[in-house]
């Protein structure tokens, strides 16, 4: 189950089609991030497509010596597009495919408008998602829900997205959601409904065990998206922010104009894929030992590199190092901002606290900490805001409990109002009274006993030792675990066997915490294989964000065949 691979499959089956020959790939704006996220402009260009053009784009030249293909969302206002394009054409001939499915009457209505008989065909190809990581996507939707319940586009959007994934992982799965959730039921419903409508399309060979689709809400674990991050991959969109594989480095003192925006994308970039889900410490040596190798090739000049600062006067003093290593001269820039961002505002002390805060139970160190925290000029605040809102979560209905006396001293730091206000919507939106499960105090004996041996040893990394919510849910449901009066199934069926093929899908966005946890029990558990998604992947910024736009805050390698439906006119 590789989602990338999925979605990589379908561009080079549209392209195969077309046969030989100069082609246009005519996109709308969802699908170019769709396509971006899988091929760069030159491998398509190794293909014959030498042009890319939005479908919406008024000024198009006409070009009859082009074959266009078309690879569109089947939305109203694509169909209207092409309806006028199929009117008067610019290219000899259209290969359209639709990312999902589309409706009978709509395929009428480009027959009529194809006077000219300039279609050669209409298919459906199921790559109507954002694919991040082999094994994570995204439907790229910040503000899902009004209150508790969905936006009705959002669920539409959402449920099409989670169905053609489905479809082009070759899927038909039982479902199970989250009971806490009303979100959770709705969108398993809307799922399963599909399912029925289309049975022909999800008539798959049958496994020996079912694949099972897990459908969580965020406000189960709001703690996670709230936390400072040290692996590479996540640490980049926390602390710079990642979208569609692009960084925007702008900001960056004295950068330069080649570096202003750069692609991290571990399809292309070996060093990325080697160290996405390495701790910052780690990064930092692997590209000193990178750039060593390089520098044996220069004897004469032996430096020493013994800081990131020295790292980058290194790659700007060589320019014909910088030409072979343009993905060196990246990563130093990338790591060295990062190094910055952390030095200036003093995250490793920060994330400490934040950790005590997820991890531990100890009220009184937590409420100490918070506070000499808040008094330290270097911490902005959004870290202060941040280590208040972690606090109210864990100890919102703690005894002792001193929120009233934090908030006052956000207020004396000058923390704006905006923030402080997200402290309460926080607690509105991921509250106990919220939550289907117990964050921060495990039941069950084995939860308990390893909870204390880990204090006995003491911990590894204290920066890494919170593990998102997720892992305790996947790890139950593996062991076949799961409690089915807080994660039932819909419909009658039920599972006897253990699941081997898992989607999970986060209601409010996933992180890539939650992300390297899914990458790590597929690496430790054989047999089982799972694909994370979410309607987006968060940094605290865009949780905040989302947060805030529910409005809450205001009540205080698989096979190579490509699943594709044919409508062909020929």
């Amino acid at each position: 189950m590789n989602v990338v691979f999925a979605v990589k499959q379908y561009v080079s089956k549209m392209i195969e089609d077309s046969g030989p020959g100069m082609k246009v790939l005519l996109m709308d704006k969802e699908t170019t991030g769709i396509v971006s996220m899988v091929y760069t402009q030159s491998e398509i260009l190794q293909k014959e497509v030498y042009l890319f053009e939005r479908i919406d784009s008024q000024n198009r030249e006409i070009m009859k010596h082009l074959k266009a293909i078309c690879f569109l969302r089947p939305t109203k206002e694509n169909v209207d597009y092409l309806i006028q394009e199929l009117r008067r054409p610019k290219y000899s001939i259209y290969f359209i495919y639709f990312s999902n499915v589309i409706s009978k009457s709509d395929v009428k209505s480009l027959a009529e408008a194809d006077e000219q008989e300039v279609v050669a065909e209409v298919q459906e190809f199921y790559g109507d998602y954002i694919a991040v990581n082999p094994h994570l996507f995204s439907l790229n939707i910040l503000g899902c829900c009004q209150g508790r319940n969905w936006d009705p586009a959002q669920l539409s959007r959402t449920t099409q997205g989670l169905t053609a994934l489905l479809l082009s992982l070759k899927k038909c799965p039982m479902i199970r959601y989250q009971l806490s959730s009303e979100s959770a039921k709705r969108l398993a419903e809307c799922v399963k409904q599909v399912i029925t409508k289309e049975y022909e399309l999800f008539e798959f060979r049958r496994t020996e065990v079912p694949p099972l689709l897990l459908i969580l809400d965020r406000c189960d674990d709001a703690i996670t998206p709230l936390l400072n991050q040290w692996t590479y991959q996540a640490m980049v969109h926390e602390l710079l922010g990642i979208n569609n594989n692009r960084i925007d480095l702008s900001r960056v003192p004295g950068i330069s104009k080649d570096l202003r925006e750069v692609v991290l994308s571990a399809e292309n970039d070996e060093f990325y894929a080697n160290n996405m889900y390495l701790n910052f410490a780690e990064i930092g040596s692997n590209i000193k030992n990178l750039m060593e190798d390089f520098q044996k090739k220069k004897p004469k000049e032996q430096q020493k590199l013994e800081s990131i600062a020295d790292m980058k006067a290194f790659v700007e003093n060589y320019p014909q190092f910088k030409k072979m290593s343009g993905t060196v001269s990246k990563h130093v820039t990338v790591v060295g901002e990062l190094s910055r961002l952390v030095s200036e505002r003093n995250l490793l002390e920060v994330s400490e606290v934040e950790q005590e805060l997820a991890c531990q139970n100890d009220h009184s160190s937590a409420l100490q900490n918070v506070k000499r925290l808040l008094q330290n000029p270097k911490v902005t605040e959004f870290d202060a805001a941040r280590l208040v809102m972690l606090y109210a979560l864990h100890y919102e209905r703690h005894s002792s409990n001193s929120l009233p006396g934090l908030m006052m001293d956000l207020r004396n730091k000058g923390v704006s109002e905006k923030y402080r206000k997200l402290v309460s919507a926080i607690v509105e939106y991921g509250g106990k009274r919220v939550r289907g499960s117990d964050l921060f105090s495990p039941k069950d004996a084995v939860a308990i006993t390893k909870q204390f041996l880990k204090g006995l040893k003491g911990v590894e990394n204290v920066y890494t030792q919170h593990q998102p919510f997720l892992h305790e849910t996947l790890d139950h449901l593996i062991k076949g675990k799961l409690k089915e009066n807080l994660y039932p199934y819909l419909g009658p069926n039920t599972l006897r066997d253990r699941p081997q093929d898992i989607i999970v899908f986060i209601i409010g966005g996933a992180t890539y915490e939650e992300a390297l946890t899914v990458y790590n029990l597929n690496r430790t558990t054989p047999g089982v294989r799972i694909v994370l998604g979410g309607t987006t992947v968060h940094n605290t910024k865009s949780f905040l964000e989302e947060v805030l736009a529910s409005g809450l805050h205001s009540r205080s390698k698989e096979s190579s065949q490509v699943t594709a439906r044919s409508t062909s006119r020929r």
